[in-house]
């Protein structure tokens, strides 16, 4: 599957967490320790927030060790709010429009999972959707098509209901055909705003998630030349990320399943998550 990484707080380089950390997402591309697959390989993506109306983009289908224009990047764009995505294809293509995170105006989006048995009802979950937001689609992949519902449905107004009503469409289509478990998701997005993560699966065995609890998260992987960056980041700094970045743990708290999480101000709400049928 997939590992991916968010944070908002104080702005920030984004290499202070993508690239220097000792379990960072780079790390975590060639081992990861908690992910269906070791290696995440096929392709990779940043977007980030700034003054401009809509977030930025940097996605290539490289392995993300291998691009020297990541480091780079990272080095010279300091953002107060983050998604990152390394990929494990499922089954689709390898190409630019497969990786993460997906934009539309000014919502960003991660995914990890999958939707089981997405061949045999990709076509009704495509016929769901208006003509509006069908054009919103570029790649192949399970995880645009559900961002597009997830639009669709409200994701704007009310981020768990858009969210929820996706779930639901996605699992009655799914067990109509004859599928036990359609849904296997972590999530990550953002419109500018709160930071929103959702962990859930149909079976009720979800892939890990976690946030940071404190500013001691970030701290557990600094070195002593970087402590002012804790200055930076501030005290409303929090990360959400699908294995902790340090292997201090205790800094960093395992989100329940079926739960919504959204970081507002540095407060981290937790609210259980239900899909709702269509």
């Amino acid at each position: 599957m997939c590992r991916w990484m968010a944070y908002t707080g104080g702005p920030i380089p984004m290499s202070e967490l993508i690239l220097k950390p000792r379990h960072s997402l780079i790390d975590q591309s060639l081992h990861s320790r908690m992910g269906q697959e070791v290696t995440n390989g096929d392709g990779f993506g940043i977007g980030w927030f700034s003054q401009l109306p809509t977030p930025g983009i940097y996605k290539n289908v490289q392995p993300a060790w291998n691009d020297v224009n990541l480091h780079d990047l990272c080095d010279h764009v300091s953002s107060g709010l983050f998604l990152a995505h390394i990929r494990a294809s499922t089954g689709s293509p390898v190409q630019y429009t497969n990786c993460h995170p997906f934009r539309y105006g000014r919502q960003l989006l991660v995914h990890n999972g999958l939707i089981r048995g997405f061949r045999q009802i990709r076509r009704e979950l495509l016929m769901a959707l208006d003509d509006e937001h069908f054009q919103i689609l570029s790649g192949g992949t399970d995880s645009e098509l559900m961002f597009a519902l997830a639009l669709q449905f409200g994701l704007d107004d009310n981020p768990m209901e858009g969210i929820a009503r996706m779930v639901g469409l996605i699992e009655a289509v799914g067990r109509k055909a004859g599928i036990e478990n359609p849904v296997q998701m972590t999530l990550g997005f953002s419109n500018g705003g709160p930071l929103h993560g959702v962990r859930y699966s149909s079976e009720g065995e979800s892939r890990t998630l976690f946030h940071s609890n404190h500013l001691s998260a970030f701290e557990a992987h600094l070195e002593p030349e970087q402590q002012a960056l804790l200055e930076l980041m501030g005290d409303n700094a929090r990360a959400i990320v699908s294995e902790p970045l340090s292997d201090l743990k205790e800094f960093w708290e395992p989100i329940p399943e079926s739960s919504f999480i959204s970081v507002v101000d540095g407060e981290v709400i937790l609210e259980r998550f239900q899909p709702l049928p269509p």
